[in-house]
């Protein structure tokens, strides 16, 4: 099944390549050696059938008898035999402009992927050393801080993404009283993994110079982040924080948390909130119902992930929620082609010895 979806990826890939394909626009690196192949097959053909003509110059011998059969009509759909030579030919002027090595320069692209844009924030506080106790997520041990289980269920979360074949912009945040970017904008999932199992190491952690917690920072330099990367205003964005919530601050250097979040309500930013604080349930610790309520204003969901079942649950829920597609323009300044055009001969090429295959009407040569 894996290769049948990433065969149906690939055709799909090829399809929109095509379809925003413009031929006037192709440059080639390898003109010149088209040219010749394509000289040297006009050639090749001149001499196969002058050797054909002579080859089949009637010699008379033997006695001429009156056609016999002239009753007999020809098969019905006889030009059908045909068929294989054609899709043969129809597949020359592709392998040639394949041959040529076509590539598209200054390429500028609207493209659609499943996916989201989403921004990841990491409480590493000094709160997130208390105990969470874990079973099958990777940490450091069962009984570990809650700051490595909420790690691990950041990189579960990534898994999960990578798993269902989207192609997300992820970014990192790692926060205390302060916020830091670990890793800006980016489609590649194995540059997030990397940087969340840097962040993992226990010396990292224990080096962290914010040991308080601000949330409201993370919430801000996230939505920072979109804007710096003008995707603010597009659709698609969301943001996940992993946190144990011990902060009670409504307010911070002036600014409310209705301030800091109203940028992420009018462009219908969602933040999830996964409070990971173990054997406490919503409403157990004061500061639920100041987020719970924040939260919910822009659209997303508190999670109050008690113990790893719990905590599981959320991440599952967010990566449903987290369906949908993003559009993004790219700038290449050379895009090959040449795959494009090799899969469009090797189609008909392909088709030509399958046809060879099929009931005699395709057998005779013509």
């Amino acid at each position: 099944m894996n290769r049948l979806a990433a065969l149906e990826s690939l055709l799909r890939a090829r399809v929109e390549e095509w379809q925003a394909l413009s031929v006037q626009d192709l440059q080639f690196w390898h003109r010149d050696e088209a040219r010749l192949a394509l000289v040297g097959l006009a050639l090749l053909v001149i001499v196969l059938l002058a050797t054909r003509l002579a080859l089949s110059a009637p010699i008379r011998r033997g006695v001429g008898l009156p056609a016999i059969l002239a009753r007999f009509r020809r098969p019905h759909f006889s030009a059908l035999r045909h068929a294989p030579f054609l899709l043969v030919l129809a597949g020359i002027p592709f392998a040639v402009l394949a041959l040529a090595d076509p590539y598209s320069a200054l390429v500028r692209e609207d493209a659609v992927f499943p996916g989201r844009r989403i921004s990841i924030m990491i409480d590493a506080s000094t709160s997130m050393s208390t105990s969470f106790k874990t079973e099958t997520l990777k940490t450091r041990s069962q009984n570990g801080p809650a700051f490595f289980t909420t790690v691990a269920a950041a990189e579960q979360f990534v898994q999960l993404r990578l798993k269902g074949k989207h192609q997300d912009l992820m970014a990192l945040v790692e926060f205390g009283n302060q916020a830091y970017v670990i890793t800006p904008f980016t489609s590649d999932y194995d540059n997030i993994l990397l940087s969340i199992a840097l962040i993992s190491d226990p010396v990292e952690f224990s080096l962290f110079p914010d040991r308080g917690t601000i949330i409201a920072h993370a919430v801000e330099q996230s939505i920072g982040l979109f804007k710096a990367f003008e995707f603010l205003e597009a659709s698609g964005n969301l943001m996940v924080i992993f946190t144990d919530g011990e902060d009670t601050r409504a307010e911070f250097e002036g600014v409310t948390l209705d301030e800091v979040l109203e940028s992420a309500i009018q462009n219908k930013v969602p933040l999830y909130f996964v409070r990971t604080n173990y054997k406490k349930d919503v409403g157990d610790i004061i500061p639920d119902a100041l987020w719970k309520s924040a939260v919910e204003k822009t659209g997303g969901k508190f999670y109050a992930a008690s113990d790893e079942a719990t905590l599981m649950n959320a991440i599952h829920d967010i990566d449903r929620l987290a369906a949908g597609t993003i559009q993004v323009k790219r700038y290449t300044t050379q895009q090959p082609r040449f795959a494009l055009f090799a899969l469009i001969a090797a189609a008909f090429w392909s088709a030509a010895a399958a046809v060879k295959l099929l009931p005699s009407s395709f057998q005779s040569i013509p």
